[in-house]
């Protein structure tokens, strides 16, 4: 039987991962982060490379609603929509980059970033599912994720799957020139690259088939399809893995699956702790930031550039100082240590845009980005 039942978790899910990527992108110091708060740094997956995939998955999740106003079909409207949702969200994650504008070497900007690649996820996947028979998705995803191991397999060299070797890097710059790639890996290559967001497509369409999920089942067969489903992805991911390995910087096949399972597992326990169960006393805390992901998220992008590249301080030894390092030196290091004090600078950004979230969300204010 069909149900219309609005579920919390979906909010808390998508509110959860908003206060993950706040928390891991604004550390104290990047030479003082926990462990699990850590990107792998090149196979493999640690806590923190499952957030971005997460946040993908419930973007698809929230596809399947959303788009009953349209019918779910792409016509004129539907399409200029999603158009123009797909272009904001793009320009934002560019003026990201380019802040301060005034300071700013264009010819050395990065065009690709987070907010970018949920642009391109969220426009192509809306087309997908617009346009596609819903029976087809399966097989869309299956195509999409078996070209992408076949074209990083034989369009890489020697080591297909390596830093320097994957075919990502050859046509990333190509496309868009060594100067406008993400340099953080020692040389030119970009983990939100325009080749790797091709199966990143895949995590939301993953999502769009769970929503279908939670919207056709009955409750109570709710929790065993998305636990049983979410294995099933968890154990393919692994097993592909031996053979494809398991990596967020290029998203791998193998880590789409792996990925969107954790997300459903985690999913399944949230409806069923929340909707099911109705333990939902915590959840406003992250319903908060569920209910302006996009705009909480690019806001805290513009206040960290704004601390790190605008606002000055003179320090201790009379040198001049970006307004972050001086805050984590001068405030939360003698609190805290470098280790505890690098984490508490993190969840001070998060309850500083929980304030801002939650203002936002008892006054019904819901900025559609």
């Amino acid at each position: 039987m069909k149900t219309a039942k609005r579920y919390l978790a979906l909010d808390v899910l998508r509110g959860l991962t908003i206060v993950a990527m706040i928390t891991v992108n604004n550390p104290g110091s990047w030479s003082h982060i926990y462990q699990p708060l850590k990107h792998s740094v090149w196979n493999g997956c640690s806590p923190t490379d499952l957030v971005f995939p997460f946040f993908l998955f419930i973007v698809g999740v929230s596809m399947y609603f959303s788009f009953s106003k349209y019918g779910n079909t792409l016509n004129k409207e539907s399409f200029k929509r999603l158009a123009k949702r797909t272009i904001l969200i793009f320009a934002i994650g560019l003026f990201l980059n380019s802040f301060p504008q005034w300071a700013r070497d264009f010819s050395k900007l990065r065009i690709l970033g987070v907010l970018q690649r949920i642009a391109i996820v969220y426009g192509i996947t809306s087309l997908i599912v617009l346009s596609a028979r819903k029976s087809w998705l399966p097989y869309i995803s299956a195509t999409i994720l078996l070209l992408y191991w076949g074209i990083l397999y034989y369009f890489g060299n020697e080591a297909p799957f390596s830093l320097e070797g994957n075919a990502t890097l050859l046509f990333d710059r190509a496309i868009l020139g060594e100067n406008h790639m993400y340099h953080g890996f020692g040389i030119p290559f970009d983990p939100e690259g325009l080749l790797s967001t091709i199966p990143a497509i895949v995590t939301a369409l993953l999502g769009h088939m769970a929503g279908a999920l939670i919207h056709k089942s009955e409750e109570t067969k709710i929790i065993k399809q998305l636990f049983v489903a979410g294995l099933t992805g968890i154990a393919a991911g692994l097993i592909w893995g031996l053979i494809f390995p398991i990596n967020k910087p290029l998203w791998t096949s193998s880590y789409v699956l792996y990925a969107a399972g954790w997300a459903s597992v985690v999913l399944a326990g949230l409806i069923w702790i929340i909707d099911i169960k109705s333990y939902k006393k915590w959840t406003s805390f992250f319903v908060a930031f569920g209910m302006n992901p996009l705009f909480i998220f690019a806001l805290s992008g513009l206040w960290a550039n704004t601390l790190s590249r605008i606002i000055k301080f003179t320090n201790n030894e009379g040198q001049l100082t970006s307004g972050n390092s001086w805050l984590y030196h001068q405030v939360f290091v003698p609190l805290a240590g470098p280790l505890n004090g690098s984490l508490l600078f993190a969840l001070a950004h998060v309850a500083f845009f929980w304030i801002i979230a939650r203002i936002l969300y008892q006054k019904k204010i819901f900025i559609k980005v």
